[in-house]
């Protein structure tokens, strides 16, 4: 759950196309300069999976700063954080902190952001989609369509706040009928953080069983 999640948050500060439309591939330019000329990104977001066929629905809430490749995730009551070299996912309610390398192929915590960022620049076409007034924001919507026809992704829509030019809302499509979406509720830019913001201090948890 936590990878897909970061999946969608780091699609949120980088963008990159493949096949598009050309208006599509021209908003897409601009959000790509807004959102990377921040210094910093800081916002709570929703996170919403529906599955009317398997009558599943589940909401969570979180908040992420990301600056950078380095990112600080807060969701599901625990905390991922990815200081530049090694990937720290705190549970605190099971007292456990689990460190891995995001290079290790074989780690089962994390995905790393190099990672991420590649698949999403290889993995789509692009498509301008339906247009909608929501929470008094003008929203237009992108079509993201899997290049891989093995993927168990049918598609994604990427919502554009067309005055800001910045993310509003993902939703995905699974081919199985799971739909979830994940929604900006409010967003900071050019935060001024901590020098040790993205650190791991291991004498914040005294007693936490360590695994590495």
């Amino acid at each position: 759950m936590s990878n897909r999640v970061l999946f969608f948050l780091i699609i949120i500060y980088n963008f990159s196309y493949s096949q598009t439309s050309v208006e599509g591939k021209n908003l897409l330019n601009q959000v790509s300069e807004k959102m990377s000329s921040y210094s910093s990104i800081q916002f709570d977001f929703s996170y919403v999976l529906n599955n009317r066929k398997e009558q599943i629905n589940q909401e969570s809430y979180g908040e992420i700063t990301v600056s950078g490749d380095l990112y600080k995730l807060n969701f599901l009551d625990a905390i991922q954080l990815y200081d530049g070299n090694l990937t720290y996912t705190i549970v605190p309610e099971n007292e456990e902190i689990t460190i891995t390398n995001p290079d290790d192929e074989l780690s089962n915590y994390t995905i790393s952001p190099s990672y991420l960022l590649s698949f999403y620049k290889e993995g789509y076409d692009y498509q301008m989609d339906i247009k909608q007034f929501i929470r008094d924001k003008n929203i237009q919507f992108i079509k993201l369509i899997p290049v891989d026809e093995n993927t168990d992704v049918q598609y994604l829509l990427v919502g554009v706040d067309l005055d800001t030019k910045n993310l509003f809302r993902i939703i995905e499509i699974g081919n199985n009928g799971t739909q979830t979406t994940l929604t900006i509720e409010k967003m900071k830019t050019n935060v001024s953080l901590p020098i040790n913001f993205f650190q791991f201090e291991k004498k914040e948890y005294p007693n936490f069983y360590i695994i590495e």
